[in-house]
């Protein structure tokens, strides 16, 4: 089974490379994120065409998550349990989706992005990040052998390595000590970074601005987190940097990962 992960940065923008993108990598479940669409918006026709069921959640042309399976697709939830909201009147963003896929529970998730230090917003980032990992902690709890991938744009470098220049990044969101520390929290629940051992020293995203792609400023800010039993069965990843090249690219990378 091939789990991957994507913030296509709108699907309706980027559906032919999304489209060529599944044809080519043999993918089974694709967790899609900022998919800037509502609902009766997605193009899932082109990917049933492909042999893929989808389960969509958007809301406007914003955020918007996605997880589309060829390998089945049930138990499908909008938002995880306590998911805090955003905004006036508050209510939950369309960041969160859950499916069942070839008995893994894929979550597909679009972290807030904090916008910057002392914005309202990081509080939120953090608050969401807490939920998430309270939430991960019950599943596990409630069953040690279930196989869930948490996976996703995390809008966080955890490590040093995971940014270009650390101290380009200094006062500034996805590498301050209260994210690092919440993305650690859903790791220390029981959650594995099961990419990063076969992908060291390699970036998921470049910004479209200053010429970051080319020069090789990026960061690494999405992941796929596993639960101990889908761990276990993890014997490769690789992030896709080619699919960041060429016109009308996303300005995130695929990231893959191989379950035996």
């Amino acid at each position: 089974m091939r789990l991957a992960t994507w913030n296509v940065n709108s699907v309706r923008a980027r559906i032919d490379r999304v489209a060529a993108w599944l044809e080519r990598s043999d993918v089974d479940v694709l967790a899609m994120q900022e998919t800037k669409c509502r609902d009766d918006q997605f193009p899932e026709e082109r990917f049933t065409a492909l042999g893929y069921e989808v389960a969509h959640h958007g809301r406007s042309q914003w955020n918007g998550v996605a997880v589309a399976s060829r390998v089945g697709l049930e138990d499908v939830a909008i938002g995880f349990p306590a998911q805090p909201g955003w905004g006036d009147p508050v209510e939950a963003e369309a960041r969160a989706l859950g499916a069942t896929c070839g008995g893994v529970r894929v979550w597909s998730l679009y972290v807030p992005n904090g916008r910057e230090l002392g914005d309202p917003h990081l509080l939120y980032k953090l608050d969401w990040l807490a939920r998430l990992r309270d939430a991960g902690s019950a599943w596990l709890a409630d069953d040690p052998q279930a196989q869930v991938a948490l996976v996703g744009d995390w809008n966080i470098a955890p490590q040093d390595e995971d940014v270009w220049d650390p101290a380009f990044f200094q006062h500034r969101t996805h590498t301050s000590p209260e994210e690092r520390a919440a993305f650690a929290a859903v790791v220390d629940a029981g959650f594995a970074d099961v990419v990063r051992p076969h992908t060291p020293g390699q970036f998921t995203y470049w910004d479209y601005t200053q010429l970051r792609f080319p020069r090789k400023e990026g960061m690494r800010i999405d992941f796929v987190l596993a639960s101990p039993a889908l761990a276990k069965r993890v014997t490769d990843a690789s992030i896709d940097r080619q699919e960041r090249k060429g016109k009308g690219a996303s300005d995130h990378a695929p990231v893959v990962v191989e379950l035996d």
